[in-house]
């Protein structure tokens, strides 16, 4: 059965951070909750809901931003007591409010992600992890990559301290002490965990993990080896999961597992049967979803899922129907109750419009005084830019507490922008200067009224680098704009991979010099995306990737003095010579650099981009002969006189349309990269062929793949 869920806003606080906002346990079995809910002005607040308003239970100064709140007490005890992490320091408050406890950890760095479990706190800033145990510290680790999150096995059922990591590398760590006790492997970037069905499932070994490429997973985390349940995908290309947590909203007895979306969307996935989870409901909200919460808010004996978003509503979907089913008294006093409200809503109008148009007055009374001091009204940006495995496209996330008014893009390299079925905003494009060094994009996305949040997809050629910038300018006076950098990376198109086809035929690059390890790090860093900037710990590091356009791949090992990057793609490799070479001159490095190309390599890359080269060729024709097809249709009625090909491509013509519009410059891209690789295989014999370009394109204009590879041999 659906569930059919109504939507309520309930409050807004200050900007909230992913994991701040709990229900605090009911008082008897169906009754209401209270919210306790921390924001980034560093206030934590309580409320509880009466007759459909905000009542509030206790509201704190504001501090230092509220990166994580929890909720804890002694073991097998209702958890009441409310946690919070600000800055480097973790305060406790009791349920009414009352701190209890101020804890300064001496971290260096602020912390990122909190836990937990009895008298013991598990507490991460970005590499590091430190146990606490009744504040005393116990156990201490360094990670190779940031950490995204923190979780404990419950002791109850597991008898002993498991700690859990998930870190930005695509791995869960799994601890003992100060330990490493083994590694497990996810398929994205673990952003978020959360214990299955809230208490680790029978055996309490059991995880649930959201990635930032919107997937879902359950491992089942043992003594000695993990065993991988299920994983859900992100078919339908949604966004980055950022909370979870397992509630029985639809009533029948098994806990469904909720899913909050940094695109905004609610998922409920129910367990029909034990092999994996599947969606029963969705619903959308219009910003991301930083915590999600399944319990009894709004009315007693009524059921809801309650969110927090990015910009601090607290926003609930409630199963208490909205039209209620009764007599007409029952109807005359529901009526009566929402006059009420909406004349309470009417008088905190008022009173608002009226201390805004004060303020106003004030601000420009001010403002024109000789003292003036000109004042810039600060504003928070949620971003992210990641790299999409699916397309090989890179998107660019802005979400902003208020309105967006535009978004001005500039970069200084050749990017495409591809687009977006989800953006809603109108983009024009400025000329650019053909002078090098200049801008190569220029874009103003102009957002419509009440867009807070803002996607757009970038697709870069690997080999030019350079920055994307963003301008952002929201809708608040006075006017003021926020600049964001994004660097593009020279193999900006690679994405880290676990592992990688050691039979492919490899060409191998080799650095020696006078280099410190900290020195090739940083060279490996600014080359590349998903690096750790942290030099890693101990002698010498490897990294995989894959090429997310092409399939090839890349890997690299490096210590002091020596780096070793082997490609089966040629151009890879010529690329990090050059960049590589550039840096070392740069800090006056003398390298020695030699490398030992493989002739197999090249028609296997060629292969490898064959496919895509015929399929986008054939999608150009399709698309070309459209109009034609369409011309022929309205002259002559009915198209049954013509070929079966030609009926097809008139009865696709808006996927095929619509397909080509959303990939532009992609069969540009396969031919620079065709000829890229006809140049950088003659470049490494230290011949120039850029001559034979003109013939080279007429070939693959023929798509014939005997032919091009020959071309290669004999040129």
């Amino acid at each position: 059965m659906e569930p059919s869920l109504a939507r309520v806003d309930y409050l807004q606080v200050g900007v909230t951070a992913q994991k701040t906002m709990r229900l605090l346990p009911a008082s008897g079995k169906k009754a209401t909750q209270k919210v306790v809910v921390g924001d980034q002005d560093g206030v934590v607040t309580c409320f509880g809901i009466k007759k459909g308003e905000a009542v509030p239970v206790f509201k704190t100064l504001p501090g230092q931003k509220i990166a994580r709140l929890e909720l804890g007490g002694a073991l097998n005890t209702p958890q009441e007591k409310i946690f919070v992490a600000t800055g480097s320091e973790v305060r406790g408050f009791t349920k009414r409010g009352k701190q209890f406890l101020s804890f300064e950890t001496n971290l260096t760095e602020s912390i990122k992600a909190m836990h937990i479990s009895g008298a013991d706190l598990f507490l991460c800033a970005s590499y590091i992890y430190n146990h606490y145990c009744d504040c005393k510290d116990q156990h201490y680790f360094l990670s190779g990559d940031k950490i995204n999150d923190v979780l404990c096995l419950p002791v109850d059922k597991v008898k002993c301290i498991t700690p859990v990591l998930a870190c930005q590398d695509r791995v869960l760590r799994v601890l003992q002490g100060s330990d490493l006790l083994y590694e497990v492997e996810v398929p994205g970037p673990p952003t978020v965990l959360a214990l299955s069905n809230g208490n680790g499932g029978d055996s309490g070994e059991e995880i649930v993990y959201g990635t930032s490429d919107g997937k879902l997973g359950l491992t089942q985390i043992t003594g000695s080896t993990p065993i991988h349940k299920w994983e859900v995908g992100n078919e339908k290309k949604r966004g980055g999961i950022l909370c979870l947590d397992s509630f029985d909203i639809l009533g029948d007895g098994v806990k469904e597992l909720l899913v909050g979306r940094d695109d905004g969307m609610i998922e409920i996935y129910a367990f029909e049967s034990a092999d994996e989870p599947v969606l029963r409901h969705d619903y959308a909200l219009s910003e991301s979803i930083a915590s999600i919460q399944g319990g009894c808010v709004g009315k007693d004996g009524y059921d809801e899922i309650l969110a927090a978003t990015y910009s601090g509503w607290l926003t609930g979907l409630t199963t208490e129907p909205v039209h209620r089913e009764g007599g007409s008294g029952e109807e005359l006093k529901l009526s009566q109750e929402m006059q009420n409200k909406i004349s309470s809503l009417r008088n905190e109008l008022e009173h608002l419009q009226m201390k805004v148009h004060q303020e106003r007055e004030k601000y420009q009374q001010s403002s024109q005084s000789s003292t003036a001091v000109s004042s810039v009204p600060a504003f928070s940006v949620n971003e992210k830019f990641t790299l999409n495995k699916d397309d090989a496209s890179y998107s660019l996330i802005l979400e902003v507490q208020t309105a967006i008014d535009n978004v001005l893009v500039q970069s200084d390299v050749p990017i495409d922008l591809l687009d977006v079925d989800k953006n809603s905003a109108v983009v024009s494009f400025s000329s650019c200067d053909s002078e090098p060094n200049s801008n190569f994009l220029l874009a103003t996305y102009r957002c419509q009224a009440n867009t807070t949040r803002l996607e757009l997809k970038v697709r870069s050629i690997e080999g030019q680098y350079g920055t994307l910038q963003a301008y952002v300018t929201p809708r608040i006076q006075p006017k003021t704009c926020q600049v964001h950098q994004y660097q593009i990376k020279p193999l900006s198109l690679h994405q880290r991979t676990h592992s990688i086809d050691h039979d492919r035929p490899m060409n191998t690059l080799t650095l020696k010099g006078q280099f410190s390890f900290a020195e090739i790090h940083s060279w490996v860093v600014f080359c590349l995306p998903e690096v750790p900037e942290k030099t890693p710990a101990g002698e010498s590091i490897t990294f995989y990737f894959q090429n997310t356009f092409l399939g090839t791949q890349l890997e690299s090992t490096y210590r002091k003095g020596e780096g070793y990057f082997k490609s089966d793609n040629i151009s890879t490799i010529s690329i990090l010579k050059d960049v590589l070479s550039k840096e070392a001159t740069k800090r006056k490095i003398n390298l020695n650099i030699s490398y030992d190309v493989n002739e197999e390599s090249v028609r296997h890359t060629l292969k490898l981009i064959h496919p895509k080269l015929e399929y986008q060729q054939l999608l150009a024709k399709k698309v070309h002969l459209i109009d034609a097809l369409r011309e022929l249709q309205v002259h002559e009625g009915n198209v049954d006189f013509l070929l079966p090909k030609y009926r097809s491509i008139l009865e696709e013509a808006d996927q095929l349309l619509e397909e080509y519009k959303r990939q532009p410059a992609h069969l540009e891209r396969l031919y620079g990269m065709i000829t890229d690789l006809f140049i950088d295989k003659f470049k490494f014999k230290g011949t120039n062929v850029k001559t034979k370009v003109p013939l080279l394109l007429e070939i693959l204009d023929g798509c014939d793949q005997d032919g091009l590879i020959a071309f290669f041999d004999a040129a």
